[in-house]
């Protein structure tokens, strides 16, 4: 399946320069982002092909240990911060292009209590995005032909926006039931899976109560192979 899934991304990124890596020895490259006077942090992943790990409980802002084994994969981090803003954006190399038999990943954690706008562009492979620890602003992801699993489960304090675009992979999102959840899918969806919520208005939602303290916003569009989404 896992070799599959880096075949298909190799085709989408078909329109990057031609680059043939050969795997090494594994490095490692950590690499931490101590916290500053930002009231609010915009995290950017940019992912081609491979693993990712991603969860709370961070003293900084970010700490990171990446695994590679071709050196030039090596990714980049970037933190601007500008007036009450931070910007931190993970990327993958851009001429980064997959092939079999590969080490490729990444452990990222992030500060539990700073506002966080999280944004991931995945391309294929696998993703594990363990967020309900954060203070959530809004969750942003663009998909590939991998499998994602991000889990929202936590006590949030804000309402917030979960956008959901593109991919032919396969999604599963775990959703706190103890807050309202609003949720709507369309365009090009294989097959939406639900558990603990229901239809109402062309809408999945969890509760006819609308007065709940805080209320997630979900929206799914685009080719979506399958998706699953889980209150509970």
């Amino acid at each position: 399946m896992r070799t599959a899934l880096v075949s298909l991304a190799a085709l989408a990124l078909g329109a990057c320069d031609v680059y043939k890596a050969v795997p090494g020895p594994i490095e490692h490259f950590q690499k931490s982002v101590d916290l500053d006077k930002s009231e609010l942090a915009r995290v950017q992943l940019k992912m081609g092909a491979g693993k990712m790990i991603v969860e709370g409980g961070s003293a900084k802002l970010m700490e990171g240990d990446f695994a590679y084994d071709i050196p030039s994969w090596k990714p980049t981090v970037r933190y601007d911060a500008t007036g009450f803003r931070g910007e931190l954006l993970i990327e993958q190399p851009t001429r980064a292009q997959s092939t079999n038999n590969i080490t490729y990943e990444w452990n990222i954690k992030l500060n539990d209590k700073v506002p966080v706008e999280f944004a991931a562009d995945l391309g294929a492979g696998e993703a594990r995005l363990n967020l309900g620890s954060l203070n959530l602003r809004s969750v942003s992801m663009q998909l590939g032909v991998g499998e994602v699993n991000l889990d929202l489960r936590g006590n949030p304090t804000h309402d917030f926006n979960v956008d959901i675009q593109g991919g032919v992979g396969h999604a599963e999102v775990h959703l706190p039931a103890s807050a309202g959840i609003i949720a709507s899918a369309q365009g090009g969806i294989g097959h939406i899976e639900t558990r603990g919520l229901k239809q109402r208005d062309g809408k999945w939602v969890n509760s006819e109560d609308a007065h709940h303290p805080v209320t997630i916003h979900v929206n799914v569009q685009g080719g979506i192979g399958h998706i699953a989404l889980i209150a509970e």
